[in-house]
């Protein structure tokens, strides 16, 4: 929803990051598998690769936090891509505990990104979403 909403509302490009080899629908096993994961550092091979990076000036970044941090296929997007000079946008959701340490996943896997305040949402009703979304693109500088 917030991606499709950022899209919208500046005319982005929109770019699903999926691992080759999809998570389990069971949702406590994907928990599980989502901590052996980020214990581990596990970085998980990419379906597809963005062809052409250098041609962005900004990047937002969307994911949910699992387990209290940013999910293993971001640290592979993060890992795999050049972000030197690019503003680096995140936003985020999670489930009540708010960003765990995504932030410092995000500064330590794009060192040379420009880090931006992002947007962090508890999870929520969808129209709540999309609100508060808007009223946040509103505010975010993209040059500079």
């Amino acid at each position: 929803v917030v991606a499709g909403l950022i899209r919208r509302a500046l005319g982005a490009d929109l770019f699903e990051i999926r691992p080759t080899a999809p998570y389990l629908e069971d949702y406590l096993e994907t928990v599980e598998q989502a901590q052996r994961e980020r214990d581990s550092g596990y970085q998980p091979v990419l379906e597809a690769t963005v062809s052409s990076m250098a041609d962005y000036d900004t990047v937002f970044l969307g994911f949910p936090i699992w387990g209290q941090t940013a999910p293993p296929v971001i640290r592979s997007f993060l890992s795999g891509n050049d972000l030197s000079s690019k503003a680096l946008i995140p936003f985020v959701t999670h489930g009540g505990y708010g960003l765990g340490n995504s932030q410092s996943v995000l500064a330590s896997h794009a060192p040379k990104a420009r880090l931006r305040d992002g947007f962090v949402m508890e999870v929520d009703q969808e129209r709540d979403t999309m609100n508060r979304v808007t009223g946040w693109l509103k505010g975010v500088e993209l040059k500079g």
